[in-house]
């Protein structure tokens, strides 16, 4: 069956790095648009990266110029490189499988706090 396993996050103080990772099986990784969602408390989830099989990228305003997705289809592993981190940008953060409503796995936790 699909499974997606987060990890990487933690607590970080403003203006750091985390580099999140998300290790897929079950379906065929290489073919499949690969997302990242985040879901902050009290607050609706919002869409923060996409990647196409081919590498093609899109990112929320809200990142762009600070997150980088990219991903290793030998290794069916998905990646989200975060720097200049925000306190905003605290949130649970999930990696989604062809869709934004995808499926998902259990998320990490990524704290921006000083």
């Amino acid at each position: 069956q699909v499974q997606l396993v987060e990890s990487g996050g933690g607590l970080v103080q403003p203006g750091g790095s985390l580099r999140l990772s998300c290790a897929a099986s079950g379906f065929t990784f290489s073919s499949t648009s690969m997302y990242w969602v985040r879901q902050a408390p009290g607050k609706g989830q919002e869409g923060v990266s996409s990647i196409g099989p081919s590498g093609n990228t899109v990112y929320a305003d809200s990142v762009k110029g600070r997150f980088t997705v990219s991903r290793d289809n030998a290794k069916n592993m998905l990646y989200l490189q975060m720097d200049s981190l925000k306190p905003e940008d605290t949130a649970r953060y999930y990696c989604a499988r062809g869709s934004l409503g995808g499926v998902r796995g259990q998320g990490t936790q990524v704290t921006v706090s000083s």
